[in-house]
């Protein structure tokens, strides 16, 4: 029986692995899940319920949060993700602003993912080992034991060797 793993800023871990065609089904879900939420936030911001967020209804979403933007900077974020140019948010618009930029090329993100992947090797290693995970999250203000990172390793560990390449860290970043 394995024990509960600890969650971090690393990601958070499934208590076990899951079969492919399992893992592939939680996939989906999660971009199902993830729509479901972007939905339920441009609904909110919505507040007129036309199908449009206006620059106006992005400003007054941002104080709800405590957050300043000026009319300059509003205008600015509509304008600079209003593909059809009628000065306002729909949805597609919305949630590819909410989304990022998916036009990367499938390099490009292998490159970030390089990027990424490069933080959490120590000089001269070519995998993650538990040690470089801990000194990687130390930085990031966590503080683990090296056995929590040893836990951490082995849900994405595919081949069991204690460590995670890069191919095993870019299946756990998927």
């Amino acid at each position: 029986m394995k024990n509960a793993q600890p969650q971090s800023s690393f990601m958070k871990l499934s208590p076990e692995r899951k079969d492919s065609s399992t893992e592939i089904q939680h996939i989906k879900n999660g971009d199902h899940d993830k729509n479901r939420d972007i939905e339920a936030v441009f609904a909110h911001m919505d507040a007129n319920k036309d199908g449009k967020i206006s620059p106006d209804e992005l400003q007054k979403s941002f104080m709800t949060l405590g957050e300043q933007l000026s009319d300059e900077e509003a205008e600015t974020a509509v304008r600079l993700s209003d593909t059809d140019g009628d000065g306002m948010l729909d949805f597609e618009e919305f949630s590819q602003l909410i989304k990022g930029d998916d036009k990367c090329s499938e390099e490009e993100k292998k490159m970030e993912l390089k990027e990424a992947f490069r933080m959490y090797i120590a000089e001269g290693e070519e995998f993650i080992t538990p040690k470089s995970l801990k000194m990687m999250l130390k930085k990031l203000g966590e503080s683990r034991t090296t056995d929590d990172c040893r836990v951490m390793i082995r849900a994405f560990d595919l081949n069991d060797d204690g460590v995670l390449s890069f191919d095993e860290f870019a299946l756990m970043m998927r």
